[in-house]
């Protein structure tokens, strides 16, 4: 009885031994899985190369799976696939002409719609692989995840392997996880690209307008003053050459107008840099061009805005500068940008541009007429008034004589979040 109970003994022990093995393998891939998921929502979150965000989440894939390759398909406008990204593709893949969006097993199955879920991840045989010898490194199969965001079908990854393998219950999961979070990150990608034009679309209407009310209002005031000195030619001679030199001088500032909109059409206004260091170099270039001392300063913008409102705010400061530079006298500028008045869960609830100038400032009770506007650059006040109202917030001026201009863009809560 002794023996066999210790046999017995010995048994279970074998038993609970590999058990707790087994569960610690689980664990272990459980904890690789967690921290390759936060991996990937970093990758896909903070890069704006779609493409490569994609191939460094094939290869955290690949890597905490064991698999060899992969690739992914997505869905143009067009409802075609096209290859969107790679990562180890084997020598006969890596053809162009062999990644095309030809319907291949994975893409009928999954425009069938026989794809979707955690239980769909379908390992299946490659059949862009079938019967090829050569160029392969061993792979025939690949799990094929769906990505959906919604309803909405956004395209298949695919990560390969050389031999079928049954997936766990855990791996389905995980796969199925990564397949939402890459079509989050399309879909966002998706969504600054249509903000990027919907903003391009915006500024040539802003460039229309400010044409008409500055370009246009000017040369009409230069046509009625030459007028006023044809008139004036033959009976008062001094008033026609003083109506001719008001004429020249709205001239030159019509042409700076003129250049100054070209600039604007021709330039992208923050070639590419981050909205701080943009206005850096704004700031910079109009105090060293126009002899003022600037500053800038900034807090609690720590993260990249979407395109539309990092160019609003790019525009405002630069015409406000440039009223600055053309009417303020101004010894010193400061611009500021801020996140501030925080709420109970730590989300900010505005964002705030000011642009504060010591100079001369104007009379604001006092610039009702035409030429009242174009003397102190109101049209440029005006346009950047519509654009605050486009971007959802608001732009006041404060300024008296002698006591310099404050100019203030305010965006709220809603259009910060609502549109990352």
């Amino acid at each position: 009885m002794r023996e066999r109970h210790g046999t017995e003994t010995l048994r279970d022990r074998s038993q609970s031994g590999g058990s707790a093995s087994a569960g610690a393998r689980t664990r272990g891939l459980r904890r690789r899985e967690l921290a390759s998921l936060n991996a990937v929502a970093e990758v896909l979150n903070r890069s704006t190369d779609l493409p490569g965000a994609l191939s460094r989440t094939l290869a955290l894939v690949a890597d905490v799976l064991g698999l060899h390759s992969g690739w992914v398909w997505l869905l143009n406008e067009e409802a075609e696939f096209f290859l969107a990204a790679s990562y180890r593709l084997p020598p006969y893949l890596g053809q162009p002409s062999r990644m095309t969006g030809w319907p291949c097993l994975c893409l009928r199955t999954f425009a069938a719609g026989d794809l979707r879920g955690a239980a769909n991840v379908n390992v299946l045989e490659c059949s862009r692989l079938q019967d090829v010898v050569d160029g392969t490194d061993g792979i025939h199969y690949h799990a094929s995840i769906p990505i959906y965001l919604g309803p909405q079908r956004i395209g298949v990854m695919n990560v390969a392997m050389p031999e079928w393998r049954e997936l766990a219950a855990e791996e389905l999961q995980f796969l199925y996880t990564i397949g939402y979070q890459v079509g989050l990150a399309v879909e966002r990608t998706r969504l600054l690209a249509a903000q990027l034009r919907l903003a391009q679309v915006e500024e040539r209407n802003r460039l229309a307008r400010e044409i008409h009310d500055t370009v246009a209002q000017k040369l009409a005031g230069i046509a009625l003053r030459l007028e006023a000195a044809d008139a004036f030619m033959s009976r008062e001679p001094e008033r026609a050459r003083s109506a001719v030199q008001q004429a020249v001088d709205l001239t030159h500032t019509t042409l700076g107008d003129v250049r100054r909109s070209v600039m604007d059409l021709r330039a992208a206004p923050l070639e590419g840099s981050p909205l701080i260091e943009a206005l850096r170099r704004l700031v910079d270039t109009f105090a060293n061009e126009n002899g003022f001392r600037a500053e800038l300063k900034s807090t609690g913008l720590e993260r990249a805005l979407p395109p539309r409102l990092e160019e609003g705010i790019f525009r405002v400061v630069q015409e406000s500068l440039t009223n600055v530079a053309r009417h303020a006298a101004a010894h010193l500028v400061t611009v500021c940008v801020s996140i501030g008045a925080r709420t109970d869960d730590d989300r900010p609830q505005v964002l705030r541009v000011s642009i504060e100038d010591d100079g001369h400032g104007f009379d604001t009770g006092h610039t009702d007429s035409p030429g009242d506007r174009v003397a102190v650059g109101h049209f440029g006040l005006l346009g950047m008034q519509e654009r605050a109202r486009v971007l959802g917030g608001t732009l006041s001026v404060a300024s008296e004589s002698g006591r310099g201009t404050r100019v203030e863009l305010v965006l709220p809560l809603n259009e910060l979040h609502g549109q990352r």
